[in-house]
This record gives C-alpha cells, sequence and structure tokens, in this order.
C-alpha cells in the first residue's frame, strides 16, 4: 500500500494569478471561437454539396427528359416518314400525269399560253402550265415581266409551285440567272432589281416542302437539290468581297440570300456573326425581324436593337423589339419620338441649304411627311394609340400637305396686266412669240414646285435597283429611312429618291438633343 504522506509536507494551493487567468479565459474563447468556425465551414460545405447534388439531379432528371423526347421526336420522324413519302411520291405522280397531259395539249394545239392573263385564275393557270411542265426560264421571265401583279403572284405562286415534280429544284433553277450571281449579260437600269423575284419565289416555296405529316420541322427537299442549295450559299459568301463587302453589298441581294438559307433549312451556326451584320444593314425590310429569328439571332436581339438605335434607326428597332418580345426592356414611344425629332432636325438642316432654297423646302417637307407618316403607321399597327396619340401627329402631316397643295397653284397672271420685265414696259401681243424676231421676254417665270407623291415613292433619278414590292417591303430604306409601307406595293416604274443622311438624335449618338416645341413631338 502507499504510504500516506505528512500533513506537514503538504504545500499550500496558491491561486493563479490575474494575467494567468485572463490567458487560460482568452484561449478559452480562441477555441471556442475557432471551433464555431469550423463548424460553420462545414455546416456551409455540407450545404454546398447538398445544392450541388440537386443541382446535378435536375440536370439528369432534365437530361433524361430530352433524351426521352429526342427519342420519341426521332421515333415519330421515322414512323412518319414512310407516310411522308407516300404523299410526295403520290403529288409526284399526280404532277407528272398532269405535265404529259399539259405537254400533249401542247403539242396538239390547244394551249393557249400566249393569251391574256386578266384575272386569278388566269394568271394561276398560267403560272402552273410553268411549273407542270417544269419550265423554269419560262416561269422566270413571266413573273418578272408581272411586277405590277405582285399581290396575286404571292397568292397564287404556291398553288402553282405544288403542281412542280421537284418544286426545291425547279425555284433553284428558275433564280439562278441572278442568284447567286448575276449571269445576265444585256441589263438595263430598269431591270437590274430581280431581287423581289426571287424572294417571292423562295418564300412561296416554304410551304410547299414543308412535310405534310411532321410539320415545318421537316423539309421536303431531296439530299442533292440540299446540297446543291449550299454550294449556292458558298458562292455567294465568296462573292461578297466582289460586291464591296458586307458594307457595300445591295439588300435585295442580302434579303434573296437570307431567305434562302430560311427556306432551305441550311442556316450555319458559324456564320450567326455574318448573319447578324448582314441582318443589321438591311434592317429596314420589312421582313428583316422574322428573318432574323429563324437565322438563330433570338439571343442577339438585344445587342442588334442597341446598334440600330445608335445609328438613328429607332423605328426598325421597334419594329425587332416586338418581333422578339422585348417591348420592356425598349420602351417603343421613346423611340418613336426620338425618331421624329431626328427627322425634324434632319429637315432644319435641309432648309439651311443658301443655294437651292425651293428644292431644299421640298425635301425637308417630304422628309417631315415621310417620318410621320410611319409614325403613325406604326403606332396603328402596334395599338400604342393610349400612349403616343397619333391626333396632333395627323394635323401636323395635315399642314404639311395643306402648304404643299398651295404651293403648287399656279400663278394667275391678267392679260391686261402683261408688263415688259426690264423697263416696265407693256409686252407684246401673244402672237408675237411666233414670229422669226419675236420678242422673249426676260420676266422670272413663276417657280416650278415637284409635286410630292406618296411617301413611298418619289421621282428620282433611276438607281441601280427597282423599289420594293410589297412582300419586298420596307419600313425606313436608305434612300429615305423614314418612309415605312409594308402594305401597298409600289407603282411600276416608281423609284426611291437618291440616298440622304441623317445626323444622329444627341440622346443616342452625338450628345446634343435638340430642343424643339412642338406639341406633336411631346
Amino acid at each position: 500500500m502507499g504510504s500516506i504522506p505528512d500533513p506537514g509536507e503538504l504545500t499550500e494551493l496558491t491561486p493563479p494569478s490575474f494575467d494567468e487567468f485572463q490567458r487560460q479565459t482568452s484561449l478559452m474563447t480562441s477555441c471556442t471561437l475557432l471551433w464555431k468556425e469550423l463548424s460553420d465551414h462545414f455546416t456551409s460545405l455540407e450545404q454546398n454539396l447538398l445544392k450541388k447534388s440537386e443541382a446535378i439531379k435536375r440536370k439528369i432528371q432534365t437530361l433524361d427528359e430530352e433524351t426521352k423526347e429526342s427519342l420519341h421526336e426521332l421515333e415519330r420522324r421515322e414512323v412518319t416518314i414512310e407516310g411522308s413519302v407516300k404523299i410526295a411520291l403520290g403529288k409526284v405522280e399526280v404532277s407528272k400525269e398532269a405535265a404529259i397531259m399539259a405537254l400533249e395539249r401542247e403539242t396538239a394545239g390547244d394551249g393557249d399560253e400566249d393569251g391574256e392573263v386578266d384575272d386569278g385564275e388566269g394568271l394561276l393557270l398560267k403560272l402552273k402550265c410553268f411549273c407542270l411542265k417544269m419550265d423554269s426560264l419560262g416561269l422566270w421571265r413571266f413573273v418578272t415581266g408581272k411586277k405590277k401583279e405582285l399581290d396575286a403572284l404571292r397568292t397564287q405562286m404556291p398553288l402553282a409551285l405544288a403542281e412542280c415534280v421537284d418544286p426545291a429544284r425547279f425555284v433553284i433553277e428558275a433564280i439562278s440567272e441572278v442568284f447567286p450571281v448575276d449571269k445576265r449579260v444585256d441589263k438595263t437600269e430598269r431591270g437590274n432589281d430581280l431581287g423581289w423575284a426571287c424572294v417571292l419565289m423562295l418564300e412561296s416555296l416554304i410551304p410547299v416542302v414543308v412535310d405534310p405529316v411532321f410539320g415545318k420541322s421537316r423539309l421536303l427537299v431531296t439530299p442533292s437539290v440540299k446540297e446543291r442549295a449550299k454550294k449556292i450559299a458558298e458562292t455567294w459568301k465568296a462573292s461578297l468581297e466582289e460586291r464591296g463587302g458586307i458594307e457595300n453589298v445591295k439588300t435585295p441581294d442580302v434579303h434573296t440570300f437570307l431567305q434562302h438559307l430560311v427556306t432551305f433549312g441550311i442556316v450555319k451556326k458559324e456564320d450567326v456573326n455574318l448573319y447578324r451584320k448582314l441582318v443589321v444593314g438591311s434592317a429596314w425590310r420589312k421582313q428583316m425581324p422574322k428573318l432574323a429569328v429563324s437565322l438563330g439571332l433570338s439571343d442577339k436581339m438585344p445587342d442588334m436593337i442597341e446598334e440600330l438605335i445608335s445609328r438613328g434607326q429607332q423605328l426598325d428597332a421597334v419594329h425587332f423589339t416586338y418581333e422578339v418580345g422585348l417591348v420592356d426592356k425598349f420602351p417603343p414611344v421613346p423611340l418613336l419620338k426620338a425618331f421624329l425629332k431626328d427627322a425634324k432636325k434632319a429637315a432644319a438642316s435641309i432648309l439651311e441649304d443658301p443655294n437651292n432654297t425651293g428644292r431644299a423646302a421640298h425635301l425637308a417637307g417630304r422628309k417631315e411627311q415621310s417620318a410621320l407618316r410611319a409614325v403613325i403607321k406604326c403606332i396603328e399597327e402596334y395599338k400604342l394609340e393610349a400612349e403616343f396619340p397619333p391626333e396632333n401627329l395627323k394635323k401636323r402631316l395635315e399642314q404639311l400637305e395643306k402648304g404643299k397643295t398651295e404651293k403648287r397653284k399656279p400663278v394667275q397672271v391678267p392679260a391686261n396686266k402683261r408688263t415688259r420685265a426690264n423697263n416696265g414696259g407693256p409686252m407684246p401681243p401673244a402672237k408675237a412669240g411666233r414670229l422669226t424676231n419675236a420678242y422673249v421676254s426676260s420676266f422670272p417665270t413663276a417657280p416650278t414646285f415637284v409635286r410630292s407623291p406618296s411617301h413611298a415613292q418619289y421621282p428620282a433619278p433611276v438607281p441601280p435597283y427597282h423599289s420594293p414590292p410589297n412582300m419586298y417591303g420596307s419600313r425606313s430604306p436608305p434612300t429615305n429611312p423614314y418612309v415605312y409601307s409594308p402594305e401597298a406595293a409600289p407603282m411600276a416604274g416608281s423609284y426611291p429618291g437618291a440616298p440622304l443622311t441623317y445626323p444622329a438624335y444627341g440622346g443616342y449618338g452625338n450628345g446634343m438633343a435638340p430642343a424643339y416645341q412642338q406639341a406633336y413631338y411631346r
């Protein structure tokens, strides 16, 4: 057993000093805080792992659902393709028999190919005749000579193309004279622009080649024709340098190229930036917003809209915002008001021309009228009357048109008050003008005011392209960026005026916002 210590040997326990107590307390506090910190850290790690695990589970679930949907879609495509092929073959047989009958009638002299086309039914029969015989060149020449009947062509063309044995190949061959490269030898000033005819045929082809069972996601185009369409697109892109690059390529050519891609379903992801530049450069075309979506540019739309605004194309930006549902991000009313202010500022700058005050006044008035018509049209199209009442705009437009009409009235000079301009003496009789030594008056003739036609057509030197038709419509074409007439097809022989540049609005470009007091801009 252990020995019991002697009580005398026990030393008295002394309490720790105050400093030692503080040190021990601080150490305990530090350990407690460290423990809490470590506990919170591991709790946070656990929560993050749980969140990542849940996110992975959701992704796996989404992937499984997409895989099942894709497999179901593939199965549906595989199941329906036989039915689609049968339908297509049936149509081919019907078209072949109809073509044989048409050729037999033509051989027998029963055809009326050279007859007059005086109504929609006659036009359809004429178009079907070309399509049945797969006479692509004959159809092309016929269509390009019928620009005045563009609305009827747009209605009847899909019905006629449905009669073709191979409508996709037929359209490619029909437009091959001018697309992808213009092969014509003899060109006229009035006949250079045939882009409207190309777009008409390409647009009309879409409902014809859509799969009758599967829908728009599958086009009934043979692999050989699709490969040919891809080569055509590559040829057009390769010819861009010869056309002066993206900045100088003509809008009808751009429109035809983009519609060609959409029609044949040959959009390439690696060319998205090229498509973006082409769309922005031709944004005033009526179909550009829809084409942009079909080209896969939906995610780039905000940047494209901002670029249009910075370039002073607020009206075009409004149409793009409505197409992709970005109205909340880009409110239309401020854009329309900025557009009007830009137009007013541009008109004022034209009036400052000291060399041709009469012509300047005419151009300035025409520019402001075009802007007003375009904005009124936009307000009505998108039902913005509550936010931007158009009454004041219409009154201002009436004032401008009334002033234009008054200026056109000829000055009436009474016959008994004809005077000599140089010395105030009497003028010779009217018949003196027929004499050999007849007196020629030096009295200045009254100024001639050119009648301003409707906002879609203006007499001017003939450009290399015709004015765009209805289906090839425009909102604010470069010849006059304030014209918007998507519905009315231009009359034959009408051409847009010379391009005019407009200074950018201060709020978006040069930082100098013009001050205008007119009530109709508020």
